[in-house]
C-alpha cells in the first residue's frame, strides 16, 4: 500500500499538520523524511525496512555512510536528507547542553556523544571544555586514528583547555568495533591525562566511551 493508498486523515503529512509530529510513528517520521520508495516499495515500507536494518532511529541516525549505501532506494540526496537531520540534532543538543551544567543530564550527554561519535568508522578523541559552573564552553575532536598512549598528546590538550580558560574536562572517544567496553589502555591514558591536568588546576570529571548502541563511563566505574 502506498501513501496514496491511505485514507487522507492516516497520510503522515496530513496527520502532522493535524495532530503535530509526535502523533507519527518512526516510521511515518521516516517516510516524510524519504519521500518516495523505489519500485514494488513504497515509502512506508522501506522506512520500516530501514528501521528493522538499523534496529529503530537511534540505530539509523548512528549509521556509516556506506552502511546506508547499501540501502535500496537510498540514493545521494536521500542521504544528504538524513545527514543534515543529524547534524541539526547535535547542534541542537549541544546548544542544550551549554546552558546548564552538564552533569544536571548525564543521560543527554550520552545521548550527545553519542550522536557525535558513535558512527565514526574510525577512532576519535574529543574533549568537551567546561567552566567553573561545569557548563559546556565548546567541544574539539583533538585525534584522530589509532588511539594509543603515544598518539593522545597531554601537551595539546592543556593548551586548548588553557585556551579556552576551562575549569574541567570530560574526555571521550569511539570504539569502531561497536563494544563501548573501555580497555586497560584506556583507564591508564585517562590517569595519565589527569596527571598533567593537575599541573595546571584543570580537573577532570569523566572519560566516555561510546560505542553503537552503548555510551560507558569511566568515572561510574569508579575508575578515575
Amino acid at each position: 500500500m502506498t501513501i496514496k493508498d491511505l485514507p487522507v486523515a492516516l497520510r503522515p503529512r496530513e496527520k502532522l499538520l493535524a495532530h503535530g509530529a509526535a502523533s507519527l510513528a518512526d516510521a511515518e517520521l521516516l517516510a516524510l523524511l524519504l519521500r518516495t520508495g523505489f519500485k514494488g516499495t513504497g515509502v512506508l515500507q522501506l522506512a520500516e525496512q530501514m528501521l528493522n536494518k538499523f534496529g529503530g532511529v537511534c540505530g539509523l541516525l548512528n549509521a556509516a555512510s556506506t552502511d546506508l549505501e547499501r540501502i535500496s532506494g537510498v540514493g545521494p540526496a536521500k542521504r544528504a536528507e538524513l545527514a543534515a537531520v543529524l547534524e541539526l540534532a547535535r547542534r541542537s543538543m549541544a546548544g542544550q547542553l551549554q546552558q546548564r551544567a552538564l552533569f544536571d543530564t548525564p543521560g543527554r550527554v550520552k545521548d550527545f556523544l553519542r550522536l557525535q561519535l558513535a558512527q565514526r568508522e574510525h577512532e576519535v578523541f574529543a574533549v568537551l571544555f567546561l567552566d567553573a559552573q561545569n557548563q559546556l564552553l565548546t567541544m574539539e575532536e583533538m585525534f584522530r586514528g589509532t588511539l594509543t598512549q603515544t598518539s593522545v598528546y597531554p601537551r595539546e590538550i592543556v593548551k586548548r583547555a588553557l585556551h579556552f580558560n576551562a575549569a574541567a574536562v570530560v574526555f571521550a572517544h569511539n570504539h569502531p568495533s561497536g563494544a563501548a567496553e573501555p580497555s586497560r589502555a584506556d583507564e591508564f591514558l585517562t590517569q595519565t591525562l589527569k596527571g598533567a591536568l593537575a599541573l595546571v588546576d584543570i580537573r577532570v570529571l569523566d572519560h566516555l566511551v561510546v560505542g553503537r548502541g552503548e555510551v560507558v563511563s569511566l568515572a561510574e566505574r569508579g575508575l578515575l
